[in-house]
């Protein structure tokens, strides 16, 4: 399967910083006139439906316990012509995830659904079903991913989805108030996605994903970052944050770190250093030393260690920022200028054979559904002449 544009444009997966001299970008959108348009999808044969009739259908199915076709449901969502009937189609779309046909929910069934709820301003619903795929079976290919994620852009909707790396960098250049979680998911997508890219813009966005890991490893021990995330139950993530800069600062090449991330990681040390140093001060006089001493030993002993190498943190980051700084290895450029950099490179290249992939899996999965349309023909055909001939006969033997 080919990649996404996005993943082979910026790495894979979501956001970070906005910079005044590159915000045509988001005015434009990443994705080209050509890559979104609709005429393609539109040009399907229609079959059109009466969408209360076919609910009516569905619930009396469902109420025998009978599975609804897949045909049906995609029917039901193709068929879609309102904001209203956007939420029918979600309940509906629950309902089949939860049926005996769950496994057969179709791709152009999925592509359709986020299709439409871009169509009728209900981008919240697509996001929806995407955060709770098991729920919905929502597991969009590449191609769809790239529409939902270019909307949330051209809309400047940098919080609602971090599908993108242009995107992160776009919604932490705004210095929100990130809740831990946010931290986390934030710090592992930034982090993740600095993977994909062996380059100035993947070390940076390695750098500032894993102090951010670091800062909610800090705070809330090793449990809070890897628990429900795609990240190794390794402690140490500030540890790993200075193995990015020494790794940069040993490389004989060009690579570089932003400053901005370097920047970042600074600040992080300097307040995690004070915090520190405060609750040393006052922690006998809040809890007494006996107290003090059954909380210690109530923490997790790798978080106390974690804790407790800091300053070897603090001091070894002076040194390896000076390295960095006296060869050359800090880029003045912030992360989104480099993000958008890489964009501009890439995105044109890129598109082109995601779109020929697009092309070729609308006219097979239009082939598939007219094959489940002659199938379903047969055997409707099929059941009435059965009952057809059990009426003739019962008449006979009458």
């Amino acid at each position: 399967m080919a990649a996404s544009v996005l993943q082979r444009c910026l790495g894979a997966v979501k956001v970070i910083h906005k910079c005044g001299s590159h915000s045509f970008i988001a005015r434009r959108c990443l994705l080209s006139a050509a890559y979104t348009d609709t005429k393609l999808w539109e040009e399907r044969e229609k079959d059109n439906q009466n969408l209360a009739l076919m609910a009516a259908l569905m619930d009396r199915t469902y109420d025998r316990n009978f599975p609804v076709s897949s045909l049906t449901i995609s029917r039901f969502v193709d068929n879609i012509s309102s904001r209203e009937e956007v939420d029918q189609a979600e309940y509906y779309l629950y309902k089949f995830r939860h049926s005996p046909n769950c496994w057969y929910l179709r791709d152009w069934t999925v592509h359709s659904w986020v299709r439409q709820c871009l169509r009728y301003e209900a981008r919240d619903k697509a996001l929806h079903t995407l955060k709770n795929k098991v729920q919905y079976g929502m597991f969009p290919d590449d191609f769809t991913f790239n529409l939902l994620i270019d909307s949330f852009i051209k809309d400047e909707d940098f919080k609602e989805q971090i599908l993108s790396l242009y995107a992160l960098s776009s919604y932490l250049a705004t210095k929100p108030e990130l809740s831990v979680s946010e931290q986390r998911a934030l710090g592992a997508a930034l982090l993740k996605c600095g993977l994909k890219q062996d380059n100035s813009t993947g070390l940076s966005a390695q750098l500032l994903g894993c102090a951010l890991l670091g800062k909610v490893e800090m705070a809330a021990g090793i449990h809070a970052v890897f628990r429900g995330m795609p990240l190794m139950w390794t402690p140490g993530y500030l540890s790993q944050a200075l193995a990015v800069m020494e790794r940069v600062a040993a490389a004989p090449g060009d690579s570089k770190l932003s400053k901005d991330a370097v920047d970042y990681l600074e600040g992080l040390l300097q307040d995690l250093s004070s915090a520190s140093d405060s609750n040393s001060s006052s922690g006998e006089d809040e809890l007494g030393g006996e107290e003090e001493g059954k909380k210690k030993e109530e923490e997790d002993e790798d978080d106390q260690a974690e804790r407790e190498k800091l300053p070897l943190y603090v001091s070894r980051f002076k040194e390896l920022s000076g390295q960095l700084r006296s060869g050359g290895k800090v880029d003045p450029s912030p992360l989104q200028v480099l993000v958008s950099s890489l964009v501009q490179q890439g995105l044109a290249s890129a598109e082109g054979p995601d779109m020929e992939q697009y092309q070729r899996k609308v006219g097979e999965w239009e082939a598939e559904r007219q094959q489940l349309i002659r199938r379903e023909k047969e055997m409707r055909e099929r059941a009435e002449e059965e009952r057809q001939a059990r009426q003739a006969a019962k008449a006979a033997s009458q």
